[in-house]
């Protein structure tokens, strides 16, 4: 998000200064709406930048004011630390729902990206395409949100950039967000790493974003509130990995295609199989009903605030312990165990005592959930 700040031609660069405003009126936050010229680098593209995003945002590195932020490196000596980074695109419909909205998700999703290779997340990029007429109050309280997740999660957005398409070219607001981390020295956690006889671990119960989403897109009314999950994961998993230092082999947020898709993911990478306990899964009462309603299985269903891990069987237990002890994880449950398969098949003992195949997600159970 450039502030357009002009730089000195030699020597080092001053401390960043509030931008001079070339407009008078401010922005109509409550009646106002998105026009193209909000997308096209004058006037209009930098009052918003400034009165909206950079208020939201405001941190010393995104009022450097450049196309990019100068930012420390935590370390060169890769024996010291690594670099991590992800990136990921949020298309949510409909934009807010119970329990958060996409600026927090596109937050926590990419927060969680990072942390589940086990570093700790630095910074975070942001890019909004932002559809013609779409209302700046609703702008607003998107910015806001992301703005507070970002916060909470101690991760600020330090550079980002807004595009405007024309009306009925987008569907309101869509967000991609990057995030970059630092993987501590001797941290080595990869969906490759599951052996037979590690054990599953899940921080809590299971698809109650995906129904959240749902329940607000389809207005439906269930006589309790379903809320979606959407966290940061990262204080959770370096509680994990402080427990038992070397115990954890694989984490993943089951986010689309939810705990089956994900699992099927990881034992494809390991070339191994998984046994899940179906009566050791956590899933809200409310969940499950609202998925029996709808014909939908909680193994499929999206999540945003749950993370799986893989854990070497000697520091089960004491992994389970620190999760449950972190408000994120109090309701962990061992759920399963790794096994030796050729065919690298999930399967799941019922609560009737048989067996059955949890395959890969076939289709799109919910579009548009993240």
């Amino acid at each position: 998000m450039r502030t357009d700040i002009e730089q000195p031609a030699g020597g080092e660069a001053p401390a960043p200064q509030p931008v001079k405003k070339n407009y008078i009126r401010p922005l109509d936050i409550k009646h106002g709406r998105i026009d193209m010229s909000h997308g096209a680098g004058g006037k209009a593209a930098a009052q918003l930048i400034e009165e909206l995003f950079l208020a939201a945002f405001d941190n010393e590195f995104l009022r450097q004011g450049d196309d990019g932020a100068v930012l420390a490196l935590p370390a060169f000596d890769p024996a010291q630390g690594r670099l991590v980074m992800a990136t990921d695109g949020h298309v949510i419909s409909p934009l807010f729902f119970p329990g958060g909205d996409i600026g927090c998700l596109s937050v926590h999703g990419t927060v969680n990206d990072v942390a589940m290779s086990g570093a700790k997340p630095l910074y975070l990029s942001a890019s909004f395409i932002i559809e013609e007429g779409f209302p700046l109050i609703d702008l607003q309280r998107i910015v806001k949100s992301m703005a507070a997740a970002s916060r909470e999660a101690g991760v600020p957005v330090v550079t980002g950039d807004t595009k405007v398409v024309e009306q009925g070219k987008g569907d309101g607001v869509f967000i991609s967000t990057t995030g970059v981390g630092v993987l501590p020295p001797g941290v080595h956690i990869s969906g490759r790493n599951a052996r037979p006889g590690d054990v599953l671990l899940l921080s809590g119960s299971i698809g109650d974003h995906g129904v959240a989403v749902l329940s607000k897109r389809e207005s439906l009314a269930f006589e309790t509130t379903i809320e979606s999950d959407t966290a940061a994961l990262h204080t959770l998993v370096a509680a994990m990995l402080a427990a038992a230092p070397g115990a954890v082999r694989v984490l993943r947020d089951p986010t689309r295609g939810g705990l089956a898709t994900t699992l099927n993911e990881v034992a494809r990478q390991s070339g191994v199989g998984m046994l899940l306990q179906e009566a050791a899964i956590p899933v809200k009462p409310q969940v499950d009903a609202a998925c029996e309603l709808l014909g939908l299985d909680p193994l499929y269903v999206a999540n945003e605030g749950k993370l799986i891990a893989v854990v070497s069987p000697e520091f089960a237990e004491t992994v389970l312990a620190a999760m449950r002890t972190h408000p994120l994880g109090q309701d962990a449950a061992r759920i399963g165990e790794v096994t030796a398969d050729p065919h690298h098949f999930v399967q799941m003992a019922t609560r009737f005592g048989g067996r059955r195949v949890v395959d890969w997600l076939s289709g799109e159970q919910l579009p548009r959930i993240c």
